[in-house]
């Protein structure tokens, strides 16, 4: 019988407020898992905390910055105390910059970098040892389309999520003997609010010209959904993934198939 329960399991996915995170920790809880997540303020911890109980779900929100290992293990220490020992890590925290890359200072680099990549290696690393002594865990990088290819003003996040993506088959290689499996989800085009200015109709009733250009790239011919990602965040979550590992599962609508439409 195969096995996506995911009852009496305990998950952290990180930046979890919501967006992304916040679908595939829904999609968890409704799977049957304790969900964990943590957000850099306050007050985005007290949003996540009112949205899930809105839906139902009793979540533990905890502030913290998981670019910072001091942080990050006392964190982990807190939810095994207060929660449980973390069954499923899913490192979903990341940040953008969209500068060209002869403009960007290496500050911004390193600052993408450092959330995008340095931060599931952090948050990884304090929350493995856990998941030895317990004979088993999942971790789930999210990761992107950018982890193979590159765009215009996407250089320091490109570079992270294609770092993350091998960090991923390190992981795997490294724990795998131990019962844990790494792997990632590279989402597509997702229609979350942050990209919905990008979806706006024209004045004319046309599309936004990078609309047009998402569908036609997309064999699918739509944008994804947060929704889109909560089955693939499950079976990557559950004991029907087990022996999955160092996997990085596109939920794309095939754009990564696709050479895209010959100009009429």
């Amino acid at each position: 019988m195969v096995n996506f329960s995911l009852e009496g399991k305990v998950a952290l996915v990180t930046g979890a407020s919501y967006g992304i995170g916040f679908a595939i920790a829904t999609a968890f809880a409704n799977a049957g898992a304790t969900i964990v997540f943590n957000d850099i303020k306050q007050e985005l911890v007290e949003k996540g905390i009112a949205a899930y109980q809105e839906k139902g779900i009793t979540a533990h929100g905890y502030v913290c910055d998981v670019t910072n290992e001091e942080q990050v293990s006392a964190m982990v220490a807190q939810i095994e105390q207060e929660v449980g020992v973390i069954d499923i890590l899913v490192n979903n925290a990341g940040i953008i910059k969209r500068i060209p890359m002869c403009e960007m200072s290496a500050a911004e680099f390193r600052q993408v970098i450092d959330v995008d990549l340095n931060a599931p290696f952090i948050v990884s690393k304090v929350v493995i040892p856990g998941m030895i002594k317990k004979g088993h865990g999942k971790i789930i990088n999210i990761c992107s389309m950018m982890s193979e290819l590159g765009r215009e003003t996407v250089s320091a996040y490109a570079a992270a999520k294609g770092g993350l993506k091998m960090l991923t088959r390190n992981i795997a290689s490294e724990y795998g003997e131990f019962n844990i499996q790494c792997n990632g989800i590279g989402p597509g085009y997702i229609a979350t609010p942050q990209t919905a200015p990008l979806r706006e109709r024209q004045a004319d009733g046309s599309r936004h010209p990078f609309d047009a250009f998402i569908v036609a790239k997309t064999p699918a011919a739509r944008w994804g959904t947060p929704e889109d990602l909560m089955g693939p965040a499950v079976f990557l979550a559950s004991d029907a993934s087990d022996f999955v590992n160092g996997h990085v599962l596109y939920v794309d609508g095939g754009i990564l198939a696709y050479i895209g439409k010959q100009p009429k």
